[in-house]
């Protein structure tokens, strides 16, 4: 199509909406669709023991995403890229993210790239159809200086580069040590969202783990409005362990304000993922709070 006619076109349809009184929403991208899914960690000896048939009980909760947190020797819970993504499709489910540590030896300093190793921890995330390749995870040894930390982010933008060429977004999810440790007086969390490029390094932000670091999700979202595009969605209960004094529990049992933490979210923080996290059951079953998890999302309209 040549400049003057693309030049017409343009001009008609402004013209057009203008006559007519249509609104100039008309002409704008749809509004990203948000989802809610599980992580599958939360159901990890169910997954370890039978994976096709914990996926097809979660499927027949009403799930339709999942997250894994399984991959070892480029397997997805024992099966290939190829294979695991057949078995997504015959349950039913759509795995959009997962976790997969990126590690120090999987960057080549001297060679100023990734190794082989990590490339294809991309592409068999690609080839199941995930959206974001997120690390839960940052090892110590790039945390020792507030500028050993920004180089490493170097890193993490690369990574978000390599992800940007088969579609996808790289990621980080929390802990408790990004706000508990501080580097030069920053904490370490604020020096991982001030030196990440948010087009290729999305956050995933769990707002139960943040408890044990000091802080609450609602300080941290406001701080930082629109770079939460994922979220572990989880409530905590005191633990009795000094060293993590609070552990999860059923969403809505707990001292978080899950509710109004997902709305902030999906207002402000940029979420369009909504992962359902629990790893303490307090003796019941991890199937059941799954299911019950799930009840509580709907009841909120999730």
């Amino acid at each position: 199509m040549n400049t003057s006619r693309r030049n017409f076109l343009k001009k008609t349809s402004v013209l057009l909406a203008a006559s007519t009184g249509w609104s100039s929403s008309i002409f704008a991208a749809p509004e990203a669709k948000t989802l809610t899914g599980v992580q599958l960690y939360s159901v990890r000896d169910d997954m370890s023991k039978d994976p096709a048939g914990s996926l097809r009980k979660l499927a027949a909760m009403g799930y339709q995403h999942v997250e894994h947190a399984n991959y070892v020797n480029h397997r997805f819970y024992g099966y290939s890229a190829k294979e695991f993504k057949k078995v997504l499709e015959d349950t039913g489910l759509k795995m959009p993210s997962g976790h997969t540590v990126l590690a120090p030896n999987h960057w080549d300093a001297a060679a100023g790239d990734f190794t082989d190793s990590w490339k294809k921890t991309v592409e068999d995330a690609a080839t199941v159809g995930q959206q974001f390749v997120i690390s839960p995870s940052l090892d110590k040894s790039l945390r020792k200086t507030q500028n050993d930390l920004k180089r490493y982010m170097d890193v993490f933008n690369r990574c978000g580069e390599l992800c940007k060429k088969s579609g996808m977004k790289f990621g980080y999810h929390n802990h408790d040590f990004e706000f508990s440790e501080k580097l030069d007086g920053t904490s370490v969390y604020d020096i991982i969202l001030q030196n990440t490029d948010p087009d290729l390094v999305i956050q995933q932000i769990d707002i139960g783990n943040l408890y044990n670091g000091g802080v609450k999700a609602l300080d941290i979202m406001r701080q930082y409005p629109g770079r939460f595009v994922s979220m572990h969605v989880k409530d905590e209960i005191k633990s009795g362990n000094p060293k993590e004094p609070y552990e999860s529990t059923l969403l809505g049992k707990g001292i978080v304000p899950v509710k109004q933490v997902i709305d902030l979210g999906k207002k402000s923080g940029g979420t369009l993922h909504f992962i359902i996290e629990q790893e303490s059951y307090q003796n019941k079953l991890p199937m059941d709070c799954m299911k019950e998890n799930l009840t509580t999302m709907k009841k909120w309209g999730y």
